[in-house]
């Protein structure tokens, strides 16, 4: 269901501390991988899921990504996910980003559902905010219930089997 799978919580690599990822007392926290979309708006761009232009994002690789004050950022998870059919599962962000302005804003992945998760964090200070890839960034809350009549792998949709940072699809 998550590979690469952490069967505890990493809070540490070697002797240095990291936001922790892994599984938790209630969920699992996924990690940001290496690759970021930067939101800028040189091209004076709207934002429109419709139409979505994307000139409005700088392509940026590292270990470390600054979000422009009162911006956000796109990454994907390290981990690939399998959901189960009669799961739903929710991510929530982190107390160590929240507590420092930056809030993660995932959608819920649906039953039947697989790929990288598309993360999206917004940064609400004036000031530039810090991520890191590789270290925990929001956590996964699962919910067990009844498979529905027509799953996301049932209906075929959109955001099925992505890799990457996908940007919106209509």
């Amino acid at each position: 269901m998550i590979e690469p799978f952490a069967d505890r919580q990493v809070r540490s690599e070697g002797d240095a501390k990291i936001i922790s990822y892994g599984l938790s007392s209630f969920g699992y926290d996924l990690r940001a991988a290496r690759e970021w979309k930067i939101f800028v708006n040189a091209f004076h761009t709207v934002v429109d899921p419709k139409e979505f232009d994307p000139r409005g994002f700088v392509d940026f690789e590292g270990d470390e990504c600054i979000i422009p004050p009162n911006s956000f950022v796109l990454a994907r998870s390290v981990e690939y996910m399998r959901i189960p059919e009669n799961v739903m599962v929710v991510a929530v962000g982190k107390s160590s980003y929240a507590r420092c302005g930056v809030v993660a804003n995932v959608t819920p992945l649906e039953p039947g559902w697989e790929g990288h998760v598309t993360l999206e964090f917004s940064n609400t200070t004036p000031l530039p905010a810090r991520m890191y890839a590789n270290e925990g960034c929001v956590q996964l809350l699962f919910f067990e219930g009844e498979r529905p009549d027509v799953t996301y792998a049932d209906r075929k949709g959109k955001y099925q089997g992505q890799t990457g940072v996908t940007l919106p699809r209509l």
